[in-house]
């Protein structure tokens, strides 16, 4: 007789990897989870980071979005944004392509941490790593013996 999956059992070694309904429901736990997964820091002071995404004022007083890897070489027609739409997807990318490491983390300076776009960002990211881990524990269960009835 076999032992039949349930989905208690999947949130348990879901919660155990950080990314059960109990982070899932604690948006601050659910971003921190996210950002040590990559090895991502996030900061809003204006020291050397690895990619930057910061507020400008154009000459004629509009707030513009700049997303760079380089300050000093930015690029109007790639780097700056006038919209904001763009620039969760922007994030979410460059924190899932970054290169950080264990004790050598990938630094994003945003100049607004709680802005819409990088909470869209790190829910994003959560899901993605959620359903990522959801297919793992399914599978390690089938390993073990327990199968979905």
């Amino acid at each position: 007789m076999s032992k039949e999956i349930t989905d208690e059992q999947i949130n348990e070694r879901l919660e155990k990897l950080g990314f059960g309904d109990k982070q899932a429901s604690n948006e601050e736990v659910a971003r921190q989870n996210v950002l040590d997964y990559y090895h991502v820091v996030l900061h809003d002071d204006f020291k050397d980071s690895d990619f930057h995404m910061y507020e400008e004022t154009t000459a004629d007083g509009y707030e513009v979005w700049v997303v760079t890897h380089d300050m000093d070489r930015v690029n109007v027609s790639e780097n700056v944004y006038y919209y904001d739409s763009d620039l969760a997807k922007e994030l979410a990318e460059n924190i899932k392509w970054s290169n950080g490491g264990e004790g050598y983390p990938h630094t994003i300076l945003v100049s607004d941490l709680y802005c819409g776009f990088v909470e869209e960002a790190m829910e994003s990211l959560f899901v993605e790593l959620s359903e990522k881990f959801y297919d793992e524990v399914v599978a390690q269960l089938e390993d073990e013996g327990y199968e979905y009835k």
